[in-house]
C-alpha cells in the first residue's frame, strides 16, 4: 500500500509542474483587464530584422523568377 501512496504523491507533483505555466498565464491574464502581459504593440507595427531579411529574400526570389 505504501507504493501506491508514493506513486500518488509523485503524480501530484508531476501534475502540478505540468499545469503551473497554465495557472501562471491565467493569473497574469486576469491581472490587468484581460491584458496578460500589459500594453504590448500589435504584431507588424514594430521593425524586425528577421522580417526585413525575409522580405528581401522573397523579393530576390521573385526577381529571379521574373528574369526567367
Amino acid at each position: 500500500m505504501g507504493g501506491v501512496i508514493e506513486l500518488f504523491v509523485i503524480m501530484l507533483i508531476v501534475a502540478a509542474a505540468a499545469f503551473a505555466p497554465l495557472g501562471y498565464f491565467i493569473y497574469k491574464f486576469t491581472q490587468k483587464n484581460a491584458e496578460p502581459f500589459g500594453d504590448i504593440e500589435p504584431h507588424g507595427d514594430s521593425p524586425s530584422l528577421v522580417n526585413d531579411l525575409a522580405e528581401k529574400a522573397i523579393n530576390f526570389i521573385k526577381g529571379l523568377i521574373a528574369k526567367k
